[in-house]
């Protein structure tokens, strides 16, 4: 790398050889790019939103310099939204070999790539937003068993009707609502707790016909969703100007927190090849709370630890089918310290490995490098 982009590109050492030079292209927000050689990976700046003029023209000229250096694998997320997607497809497939990488693969393969993992398979716990599942839903709650190479998604959250698309994620009471009417139907509106006591029902009774009629409302096994609806519901907030707002306000206030005994429940079911995370008894449990008046910061709390209870639960089965004892966290759902700090506890206690970012983010800006590892490992 040229000495004036000492500041700006950021080396990584990686356990394996990358015979042929690969560019990773990265997610839409928080994106980087990743240039891969040899022994070594070079993770460019974080270009904050694509979306953003001033974000996308850093992007490209990150990527006309990385060009330069003449990669033969161009890898790039599944999702044909994506801005850095749209440019890596409009390559020439003539002159690059072109590789698509699911998201929450390349986030495992980030974090093996992270901590000097050769390639082997573990047990990878993907937890956030949204990013495009193989099977063109969105994902965000998603256990893999995976290599570098390959992928097979064992265990997800159930998912849920994202109302009016991506708006949901800036009004997180869709999110809530969706959740509350999945579990109590119309009844939910009756549940005598502030966040249902201040719904629109004109708002609501438009969001239901969309989801009845299927109408922009897209499935999503999103950790990160889960958090911004049960946020909503326990804070009894509907709007937010940043993603994931709620979900930080709701981990500071967990921190404050009592450690009591009382844990939430969920459920667990196997599903088509597949166990099911069903948080419906959860959320039952966190309205009965709710309407006794119990604190804010216990019911945080609660939540927080039967997230990292049902990660341990699910990694023992995981562990006892596949005979691996190998877990990485990764998502931008672990830049939650309370929810990894408690995740980790548990998994230790266990007797398992685990695994989490050194150098790399947990988060999108870390997508790059994972996806250079996959297409290397593919080509």
């Amino acid at each position: 790398m040229r000495k004036d982009h000492a500041a700006v590109y950021h080396k990584i050492q990686l356990p394996f050889k990358i015979n042929k030079p690969v560019l990773a292209f990265g997610s839409q927000a928080k994106n980087t790019l990743c240039f891969g050689a040899g022994n070594f990976a070079y993770l460019s700046r974080i270009h904050p939103d694509l979306s953003r003029p001033q974000d996308y023209a850093l992007f490209l000229k990150d990527a006309r310099y990385f060009l330069k250096k003449h990669p033969r694998v161009i890898a790039y997320d599944l999702h044909p939204g994506y801005q850095s997607t749209q440019y890596a497809l409009n390559l020439s497939a003539i002159r690059y070999t072109l590789s698509a990488v699911q998201h929450h693969h390349a986030h495992i393969a980030s974090c093996m790539a992270d901590n000097g993992l050769e390639n082997q398979k573990v047990i990878g716990v993907a937890f956030d937003g949204t990013g495009l599942g193989g099977d063109h839903d969105l994902w965000g709650g998603e256990f893999l068993i995976c290599d570098y190479k390959n992928y097979i998604r064992k265990a997800h959250l159930k998912e849920i009707p994202l109302l009016g698309g991506e708006r949901a994620i800036m009004e997180p009471w869709r999110l809530a609502a969706a959740w509350l009417y999945l579990i109590y139907g119309e009844r939910f509106l009756d549940l005598k707790i502030r966040f249902t006591a201040g719904i629109d029902k004109h708002k609501w009774g438009i969001l239901k016909n969309m989801y009845l009629k299927n109408i922009n409302s897209p499935s999503a096994s999103s950790i990160g969703r889960l958090f911004d609806a049960v946020a909503s519901i326990i804070l009894d907030k509907s709007i937010v100007l940043e993603e994931a707002e709620l979900a930080i306000e709701l981990e500071k206030i967990a921190a404050r927190g009592a450690r009591d005994a009382k844990v939430y429940r969920y459920g667990v079911k196997k599903g088509k090849g597949e166990y099911i995370l069903d948080p419906s008894v959860m959320i039952k449990e966190i309205v009965a709370d709710l309407k006794v008046k119990e604190a804010k910061e216990k019911i945080a709390y609660r939540f927080h630890l039967a997230l990292a209870q049902m990660i341990l639960k699910v990694c023992l089965i995981l562990r006892k089918e596949n005979k691996i004892n190998r877990v990485l966290l990764s998502g931008g759902v672990f830049q939650n310290s309370l929810l990894l700090g408690l995740s980790l506890d548990l998994l230790y206690k266990e007797g398992f490995q685990v695994f989490r970012h050194k150098n790399a983010a947990c988060g999108d800006s870390g997508v790059s490098l994972g996806q250079a590892a996959v297409a290397s490992f593919r080509s």
